[in-house]
């Protein structure tokens, strides 16, 4: 069964490009992740990590389309697929909406538990991802 969860559309005051350069690159999301999440290791193109007493994971990139969308899938052991797309709309040379997109393939079961922390997970990207473009004294 398949379940999207989307965030919120952020509005950050940094250009598209940027915002395109920085997601693009799984380096730069240590900057982005929450305290539970440990033993973060990244490329530009993939990145591991361990959310605290629950699972490994791991995300390679899939798709760049420059300025306006990167698509991001889970591997490795998951309780089910998904893709993970950053979908950024330039509103003006300094300006940008961004909307994390979560597609999955669970189980209705799975679903039950999980929607709620993946809701909570792409909500909080998207407010540290402003958080940090916009104050990058912060990193």
């Amino acid at each position: 069964m398949s379940k999207k969860i989307e965030s919120e559309n952020t509005f950050i005051n940094r250009p598209a490009e940027e915002l395109f350069n920085f997601l693009g690159n799984f380096g730069n999301f240590s900057h982005l992740m929450p305290e539970q999440v440990v033993n973060w290791q990244a490329t530009t193109d993939d990145c591991s990590f361990e959310i605290k007493g629950l699972a490994t994971l791991g995300m390679r990139i899939i798709e760049r389309m420059p300025v306006s969308r990167i698509v991001m899938k889970g591997e490795g052991k998951l309780p089910f697929d998904f893709t993970l797309c950053c979908n950024l709309n330039a509103l003006t040379v300094s300006a940008t909406e961004i909307r994390l997109v979560i597609d999955a393939d669970m189980s209705p079961f799975i679903g039950m538990m999980a929607t709620a922390p993946l809701q909570n997970f792409v909500n909080m990207l998207v407010i540290r991802l402003k958080e940090v473009m916009e104050n990058p004294s912060q990193v």
